[in-house]
């Protein structure tokens, strides 16, 4: 269950759901399934997988981990991310055979992460974020035959703030990624300027995404209000991390993360606010949010810090 990270698990699903709106599949029970379905199912490959080739750099930095604590073989990471793998690839060609080329792009962007990527800098903060708006292209193709082109705003923007995230979650990490070997921004370049660069990033990205509620064809407002929702939640996310400079603890960095894990699910729903309808698209965001925001705190210190870290700081300190 660790592996899962359910409390991401909402994502990939609400990202294909705004690809498939705005190629104008709302009205389309079918493929609204299929978008939502196949990218959820791709981001869990993406956890087994990254389990499997960052088992190495778990085993330094965090070794409660499921593979490096023998409670998940890595036999059964590499099957399970394998199975989950081809279960969305069939989905993906059944709804589009188009899509077969950007989907095999994913699983290599998903190796290359873990496998090339992640140790060098921002280039792993980029194909963090790459997978991201490849989502959304995909999610777009299970309505039509090839993606509208107002959804190019909205995939930059996803992009951005992704690459803004990951950033941030490389603060948390700094420690384990430096005793591995990992040149992560913050690794080489220092948290504060980690921080700031994701902070730009992320503006550009909410900035991109709003510019695409000028292209919305349902409800524009309701997608720049989500919006608005969206980034006042970033900035209560990034303040913290801003003001402590030079040093930012891990779990500084983590409550940092988990809201940005939060209010990504708002900025997905506002695009499908733009492409659905507002009501829609918070009918559908309140439950996911609820759900994200309660296992984050059942499970997400446990799987970022060992047991005896997590006593100490205590859960109602997070």
């Amino acid at each position: 269950m660790q592996t899962w990270r359910p409390y991401t698990s909402c994502y990939p699903a609400l990202l294909g759901l705004a690809g498939c709106a705005v190629g104008g599949g709302a009205g389309r029970p079918d493929a609204l399934l299929v978008a939502a379905l196949a990218p959820a199912l791709g981001w869990l490959s993406g956890h087994y997988l990254g389990d499997y080739f960052d088992r190495g750099l778990d085993a330094i930095g965090k070794p409660h981990r499921p593979i490096p604590s023998g409670r998940l073989s890595t036999e059964a990471a590499l099957y399970g991310g394998l199975a989950c793998a081809a279960l969305s690839a069939v989905l993906v060609v059944w709804a589009n055979w188009r899509i077969l080329p950007l989907f095999a792009v994913a699983m290599a962007g998903i190796v290359g992460y873990s496998k090339v990527f992640k140790r060098r800098g921002i280039a792993g903060n980029i194909a963090r974020g790459s997978l991201t708006a490849l989502t959304l292209v995909i999610g777009a193709m299970v309505a039509a035959p090839w993606p509208p082109w107002p959804l190019l705003p909205v995939a930059v923007g996803f992009l951005l703030h992704d690459t803004a995230s990951n950033l941030v979650g490389t603060v948390r990490d700094v420690d384990g990624d430096r005793a591995g070997g990992y040149r992560s921004v913050a690794v080489h370049r220092g948290v504060r300027h980690a921080v700031r660069l994701a902070l730009r990033l992320y503006a550009g990205g909410v900035a991109l995404v709003a510019l695409g509620a000028a292209w919305a064809t349902v409800d524009p407002a309701a997608q720049l209000a989500l919006i608005a929702v969206a980034a006042a939640t970033g900035v209560v996310a990034f303040a913290p991390l801003v003001r402590a400079g030079d040093v930012v603890s891990a779990r500084a960095a983590l409550r940092a993360h988990e809201l940005l894990v939060a209010e990504r699910l708002v900025l997905a729903a506002a695009v499908v606010a733009g492409a659905a309808g507002g009501r829609f698209a918070v009918a559908l965001v309140l439950p996911v949010l609820l759900f994200s925001l309660l296992t984050q705190a059942l499970m997400r210190a446990r799987h970022e810090f060992p047991p005896a870290a997590v006593a100490a700081g205590g859960k109602d300190r997070r």
